[in-house]
């Protein structure tokens, strides 16, 4: 992967900034990963309530919300603050703090939400395909115009890659329906993704310097359940079900995995990759939903399903590698080349 210009790293040494672009590049393959269970839970909270998507996206929103403010309460009681909050971010003016939470807090409302519908509408294996394939290309597009990167030649290939992964793990699912209006929730899902992460991209960039911190992730939730409560109350806020505890269980695993860890990761790594690999990264989704397919839903593994997923892997595998090469590059002053 090549780029035409050197983007500035917020780290005041060489050996500082050697840290943060491998670190996260882990956060966000953790975020991914996580993020492959959500899909599942929520059609789990569809098949064991009436809840709908849009009740699910603010409860998940809320529940991150209250689990995130929780965390200096619990720092506050140990007596200490972990080495991550000793660090103060770097300042920023009020307009970029609500440039940045208001903007990453309706792209957050637009995302989950729509992709919650396209679930619900065309089947989780279609949604997620359609959210994610369509989110590479989105975000390609948004980064050449807004910040003037190029995939270059290799990170095309892995581009291309990816969603030919994606494809032959959904050509090998057998049979799913497709409905439009699905498929239409799941580009716009894909569309609220893109703005995010080119929102978030363009901040670090910039010195947005509270980006990765808990308390902006925090005020982040707290913005997109203000802009999904009134329809949620329309849709119904309340569900009906009749095993209340199980419903329980699966509202708080979806507020606290995917959402208050794997965002928490997510933002903190996408301050500082580069938007093209992290929209490539972020496809180890459909891979955490296939293994949690096989290994707890008792689904047979096919060749196609390994296919995919090993073409998945090796397509961010190959953009992590270029990621920490153009990282090592601008550390000795040295332009990548433009492809």
């Amino acid at each position: 992967m090549s780029n035409t210009q050197s983007f500035p790293v917020a780290e005041s040494s060489a050996a500082d900034s050697a840290r943060p672009v491998g670190r996260s590049l882990v956060y966000l393959v953790v975020a991914g990963i996580a993020w492959g269970t959500a899909g599942a839970a929520g059609s789990l909270v569809f098949r064991n309530s009436d809840m709908g998507p849009l009740a699910l996206s603010f409860w998940r929103c809320a529940g991150g919300l209250l689990l995130l403010l929780a965390v200096p309460a619990l720092r506050s009681l140990r007596g200490g603050r972990s080495r991550a909050s000793a660090v103060a971010p770097a300042a920023e003016s009020r307009r970029i703090r609500l440039i940045r939470i208001g903007g990453t807090g309706l792209g957050l409302a637009v995302f989950q939400t729509a992709y919650f519908a396209a679930v619900e509408a065309t089947g989780l294996a279609v949604g997620t395909v359609v959210t994610l394939g369509a989110g590479p290309v989105l975000i390609a597009v948004g980064a050449r115009v807004t910040m003037g990167e190029r995939l270059g030649l290799g990170g095309l290939a892995a581009v291309t890659g990816a969603l030919a992964g994606l494809a032959v793990l959904v050509l090998g699912g057998g049979g799913a329906e497709v409905r439009l209006a699905g498929v239409g929730y799941a580009v716009l899902s894909a569309a609220g993704f893109a703005a995010l992460t080119l929102l978030t991209r363009w901040l670090g960039r910039t010195g947005g310097g509270a980006a990765g911190s808990l308390a902006s992730t925090a005020w982040t939730f707290g913005v997109s359940a203000v802009v999904v409560l009134p329809l949620a109350v329309v849709e119904g806020l309340l569900p009906h079900t009749e095993d209340v505890v199980r419903l329980l269980l699966l509202l708080l695993y979806v507020a606290a995995i995917p959402t208050a860890l794997a965002y928490a990761l997510y933002f903190a790594g996408a301050a500082v990759v580069r938007a093209a690999t992290v929209s490539v990264i972020m496809l180890l989704e459909p891979v955490s939903a296939a293994l949690l397919a096989v290994t707890l839903l008792g689904e047979e593994l096919t060749v196609t399903t390994v296919l995919g997923t090993v073409l998945l892997l090796a397509a961010v595998t190959g953009l992590a590698l270029a990621e920490a090469r153009t990282a090592a590059g601008r550390r000795r002053g040295v332009e990548p080349a433009a492809a």
